[in-house]
């Protein structure tokens, strides 16, 4: 199935600031020259043509996952070389939302919640080994592409990042009591020949937009993978087929204020 959304011709009859194309398990979000900030899977800044989300199977841990990627993108005809978030969600759940100068999309699976409670008894930290293969056991995930037409700073762009985080974990923590999963990801992309945005937060018009986004497509997808009261979707960590509770307790200490 291949099912494509034009930059001007989204179903909202709203601009989308990324044009994004799904074909066989894999999101393609395309705007040229983007600069892209990503978390996921071989992270890191980058300028390219597109960005991808792709739905990985249960299981799925394969030897080399660059070359398992690019096949998967070889298989769904897609070319242009990007940052790629991996998912056990189908593509078929992914929602797209904008909001002025942003364009978010979001695949929801919470089959692995991630859960910090706030008045722990006690735990210990994961040994060394876990989460070494995270990618591998991406049952459920979190994942978001956010574009926006604005140059963003340097400091804005790595913002954008704790701006779509914390839209996702509010929305998330609504809908569900679950802040996010084991495996969530980002990647958020601008314009570097844009308008110029200094800034990113909450107050500003990018940082609002990208709440916004962040929330409608959120939602959207996780109503879509989990409809009509889905049997299958956890309502507490112990429902969970995966999952994990951070009960370990920090130790606190004040800072002196005084040289010495």
């Amino acid at each position: 199935m291949d099912e494509s959304v034009a930059a001007d011709d989204a179903p909202s009859g709203k601009r989308s600031i990324a044009a994004a194309t799904r074909a066989d398990g894999v999101l393609q979000v395309r705007r040229p020259g983007t600069e892209w900030l990503h978390t996921g899977w071989h992270g890191g800044l980058t300028v390219a043509d597109a960005a991808y989300n792709v739905t990985v199977p249960e299981g799925w841990a394969p030897s080399d996952i660059g070359t398992d990627v690019d096949e998967r993108l070889a298989t769904a005809s897609f070319t242009d070389e990007g940052p790629v978030l991996l998912t056990g969600v189908e593509m078929s759940h992914v929602r797209g939302a904008n909001c002025g100068p942003v364009t978010a999309y979001a695949t929801v699976g919470i089959s692995n919640p991630a859960v910090l409670p706030a008045d722990p008894a006690g735990g210990s930290l994961p040994s060394a080994s876990v989460g070494d293969d995270e990618e591998s056991t991406t049952t459920g995930t979190a994942n978001l592409v956010v574009v926006t037409d604005r140059s963003l700073a340097a400091g804005a762009l790595a913002n954008l990042v704790a701006v779509a985080a914390e839209a996702k974990t509010a929305t998330l923590l609504a809908e569900t009591g679950f802040p996010g999963t084991t495996s969530d990801a980002i990647t958020v992309g601008h314009d570097p020949t844009g308008e110029t945005a200094r800034y990113s937060g909450s107050a500003t018009r990018v940082g609002a937009a990208t709440r916004a986004c962040v929330r409608e497509a959120v939602t959207a997808s996780l109503h879509s993978r989990y409809e009509d009261g889905d049997a299958d979707r956890p309502q507490c960590l112990a429902d969970a087929a995966y999952g994990v509770s951070t009960d370990v307790r920090a130790d606190v200490f004040a800072v002196p204020s005084d040289r010495r």
